[in-house]
Formats: structure tokens, sequence, C-alpha cells
């Protein structure tokens, strides 16, 4: 049964990201590796979640966590070119075609990121965040405390493909 469901936002990201690094052009992916570079895909900046004045007191005694997960909404992909069904991960032409979902491409049919990052401080409405890949002005859908021993199982397999792209990564950005 196909049903429609409407998010409201919680805040707005402030971040001194401007520009993707990944994008969908031609129904693929394509990684601007100029872009990755210069930004390193938000590892190690500041960012902060300013959430709006009507959810304040919902952050209450967030404070006392030192990570927590980030869900926000790609505002920036053009909801008239914003889905492929498949794609090369990361734009990488030279790995196999996979499901979107299978991905963390914010190409996909509702373009929700997910990303965990440190906490560094509240103040009233504004949350300090370290290690935030959202752009600015990215509408913050929610935000959750990152729990061990639920967001990180032991045993998580991944796929071949998946390993090689966290090693080209990792040369790139760390």
């Amino acid at each position: 049964m196909k049903k429609e469901y409407s998010v409201r936002p919680v805040g707005v990201v402030n971040s001194s990201y401007r520009e993707a690094s990944l994008r969908l052009q031609d129904e693929d992916l394509v990684l601007d590796e100029e872009v990755l570079s210069r930004t390193k895909t938000g590892k190690g900046s500041v960012s902060e979640i300013v959430v709006f004045e009507e959810y304040a007191d919902c952050l209450e005694g967030i404070e006392g966590f030192s990570h927590i997960m980030v869900l926000y909404w790609a505002h920036l992909v053009d909801d008239e070119k914003r889905y492929a069904a498949r794609v090369h991960p990361a734009g990488r032409e030279d790995y196999l075609l996979v499901g979107v979902l299978a991905t963390r491409s914010p190409a996909r049919p509702n373009p929700i990121c997910a990303t965990t990052v440190e906490l560094i401080e509240r103040k009233g409405n504004v949350l300090r965040v370290r290690n935030l890949d959202a752009l600015d002005g990215s509408p913050v859908v929610d935000i959750k405390f990152h729990h061990p021993s639920y967001d990180a199982p032991r045993d998580v397999e991944w796929p071949e493909w998946m390993q090689r792209l966290i090693r080209y990564f990792r040369e790139r950005v760390d």
C-alpha cells in the first residue's frame, strides 16, 4: 500500500560546506574529486545545528551524550533529477552498478541522509558538532543519541566493493 508521508524539519545546518562532492548526472553518480579534496566531506569540521525554537525543549538532556545521529534532507538534490534506481558507488565506474538503496547516495527516492557526529556542546537551541557531512542550509529532520550497542552491531558484513571504496576515501579524506 502506497501512502504519502510528510516530514517537517526540526532545524537547519550551518556549515562551511556549500557544494556537494557527489551528485547525480545522467542517471548515475559523479564524484567531484576537487570538491572532495577541498572539503574533506566534513571530516574534522565543526558545524552548527540550529534547532527551531518550537522544538528547543526537545533537546533537554542531549548534552549528556558525546555523539548523536543527525538525519537531514539533501535539499540541493533536484527533485526532478534526484533518483536513479542503480548507480556506480561514489560515481566510480570501475565498480558494478548497485541499487541506490545499497548506497549512502543522496540520489534516492527520499533524499534522507544520516550521520553520527560528535556533540561538542549545546547552547540553548544550537548544537555544535564535529564531522557533520551536511551542506549548509540542509534541513534537519531528526536527531537521536548514538547508542553503541544498538547502532554498532557486531559481526557486520560488507561487500568487497564497499571495503575497497572505504579504502579509496580514506586515502583522500583522512
